[in-house]
């Protein structure tokens, strides 16, 4: 596990505290990978600098979310899965469902809201139009208000519609100014809203959940927290619908899995009991009651020569026996404790993915060769882990026994050390036969090298194994910034030619225009001058500017550095500055000309307005 940064810690509590994002639960390499991201963009060293430079600039919070809320989505994203989905899971959830009943789909984590709409006409094409306007309803939720914002205008690009079939595009969406928009009729069966999934309380009596790619992003004690939402968050029968990187493979109490490779998993109904109660009591015998097995049955347990642990279902300490207690110091006051915190849980020997492979393929696995040092004492064990289920098949938990295999070992370790004595009897006995103890050498060292071989090969499968976990995990990831890789690139290339034009120019009251005279960039001396802010003079016609300026008698001077030669002039007026005085202005019109110098058409004019 990464050693937190003490730094780092305190900025995530300022963000949660002073703007109510809670990132804590986020993975940290990703998390302080964003971050420092945006560091490097401000010119912060540290996470200090950067924490002061947010108490100074409030707007870089925004420029901050947007770097570390990753809104990467498109319309039938992964069609393989979304033809899964339509075909085995709302098909069949429509034709059980009562007719006219109201059908809620949850959208967690929608971004800009093309997953939202993809549930839209998915529903939409199983249901009818008809039928879906007035039976579905559709919550789609995220924590960036600025994605949601988006999200409710309802209008795309030709470049988020690539992956939509024609037909679909034609049927769900009318064209608005060269974009594309969701049809209205449809959209009102869509609500859009601010949750965080960490925070806020779930919607209730969902039939379809999906949330995909998102979990991923979250650490697991918080990935239990939000799947413990989901699952109140769904009906009975809910399905929920996660993402290709989202595997789940450690909640099977919460949800089973429906078809594994497409991520789609079933609610698991939770039997819910008074607190403390672990195990249900078995039901009384046929021929009369019996009294006092509870504490017959907890003596049983407890007097077991083999040392045995039982689990619940989410991983809790449930009982414990005294042979246990004797062997690792695990009692009866450890009970309620979370297994990942006793030492047992790792060591002499990593048990909890075994267990997680116990729950999940319900079967019992055995661990063999596990050595246990009690000081100078060296203790060998097998460790049997058996998944416990209850009468209608639901995991209860699981039980773990550790046979004590020490005798057996050393009986073991003498018949081998016999043996090499009677195979070097063997060998004197034979050594008359000189190529036949040559064969045997070679044999020897043969088996010595495929024994060497298989270790090095199994050591290499479990390496892979956590190598594909970690890049099923990151491979979104890597998408979503190799995303923003590409905008970034191409706002960067646009921004160094601008800004490489502009800063070789003069340093006074400064306008650029376009050839078609429309102003590009407005400084803050021209401001000062003229009354002006920039924001109300970008893309304006310069000639239609209201202001002091006599702009008629600059007209000449524009069209000059526009044309071909382009000409530099300048011309000193009488003008009003915003205060209302008479002041005498210096007026310079320069062709603006891009890094290649070239004399043809020029790019725009730099007007340079000075006080004489």
């Amino acid at each position: 596990m990464q050693a937190t940064d003490p730094h780092f810690e305190a900025l995530l509590l300022y963000l949660k505290e002073s703007r109510g994002f809670d990132f804590t639960g986020y993975k940290r390499s990703s998390l302080m990978r964003r971050v420092q991201r945006r560091m490097t963009q401000v010119g912060a060293e540290d996470y200090p600098d950067y924490l002061d430079y947010l108490q100074v600039h409030p707007d870089e919070f925004t420029a901050l979310f947007n770097t570390i809320l990753i809104n990467v989505t498109a319309f039938f994203r992964d069609a393989d899965a979304w033809d899964y989905l339509r075909a085995e899971v709302l098909e069949p959830m429509v034709s059980a469902q009562p007719a006219g009943s109201l059908i809620r789909i949850w959208s967690a984590g929608c971004a800009s809201g093309e997953e939202a709409y993809t549930l839209a006409m998915v529903l939409a094409e199983v249901l009818g139009v008809d039928q879906f306007k007035d039976r579905v309803k559709i919550y789609a939720t995220d924590v960036d208000e600025e994605q949601l914002n988006e999200a409710r205008q309802a209008t795309y690009g030709d470049r988020e519609m690539q992956g939509l079939a024609p037909e679909l595009v034609e049927k769900y969406f009318e064209p608005v100014n060269g974009r594309h928009t969701f049809r209205k009729d449809l959209r009102r069966s869509i609500i859009f809203g601010r949750n965080d999934l960490v925070q806020d309380a779930p919607i209730s009596r969902i039939n379809l959940l999906t949330c995909r790619n998102t979990l991923m992003y979250f650490n697991a004690e918080t990935q239990a927290k939000i799947l413990s939402r989901f699952h109140f968050a769904l009906a009975e029968t809910g399905v929920l619908f996660l993402g290709k990187a989202e595997m789940l493979l450690s909640h099977g109490s919460l949800f089973t899995p429906i078809d594994l490779k497409r991520r789609v998993f079933r609610r698991v109904p939770r039997l819910y009991a008074p607190p403390g109660v672990i195990f249900a009591d078995a039901p009384p015998a046929a021929g009369g009651a019996v009294t006092g097995l509870d504490e017959l049955r907890n003596e049983v347990f407890a007097a077991s020569p083999l040392a045995q642990l039982s689990l619940t279902s989410d991983g809790m300490v449930a009982l414990s026996n005294r042979a246990l207690e004797k062997l690792f110091g695990v009692s009866s006051r450890d009970i309620g404790r979370p297994f990942r915190d006793l030492d047992v849980s790792y060591r002499p020997v990593e048990l909890r993915r075994f267990i997680e492979q116990a729950q999940l393929e319900r079967r019992s696995l055995r661990v063999s060769d596990v050595e246990f040092h009690r000081g100078t004492e060296v203790t060998y064990l097998e460790v049997q882990i058996s998944p416990l289920s209850g009468a209608d098949g639901s995991l209860l938990g699981v039980n773990l026994i550790f046979h004590d295999v020490t005798a057996a070992r050393r009986l073991q370790d003498d018949l081998e050390h016999a043996n090499q004595q009677l195979e070097a009897a063997y060998e004197e006995l034979q050594s008359t036969n000189e190529e036949l103890e040559t064969t045997n050498e070679e044999l020897q060292s043969t088996v010595e090298e495929l024994e060497t071989t298989n270790e090095e090969l199994q050591s290499t499968n479990e390496e892979l194994e956590t190598m594909n976990e970690e890049l099923q995990s990151t491979n979104d990831e890597l998408q979503s910034i190799n995303d923003q890789l590409r905008v970034s690139t191409s706002r960067l290339d646009e921004a160094n030619v601008f800004l490489e034009t502009v800063l070789t120019s003069l340093q006074a009251g400064v306008a650029v225009v376009d050839p078609d005279l429309r102003i590009r960039m407005w400084n803050q001396r021209a401001e000062d001058l003229w009354g002006l802010r920039a924001g109300e003079v970008i893309g304006q016609h310069f000639l239609n500017l209201d202001i002091g300026l006599p702009i008629d008698r600059v007209r000449p001077l524009l069209r000059g550095a526009l044309g071909a030669g382009g000409e530099s002039a300048e011309i000193q007026l009488d003008a009003v500055n915003r205060r209302g005085r008479a002041i005498a202005v210096r007026v310079a019109c320069t062709p603006l000309r891009g890094p290649d110098g070239g004399s043809g058409a020029q790019d725009g004019v730099i007007v340079v307005m000075e006080t004489a």
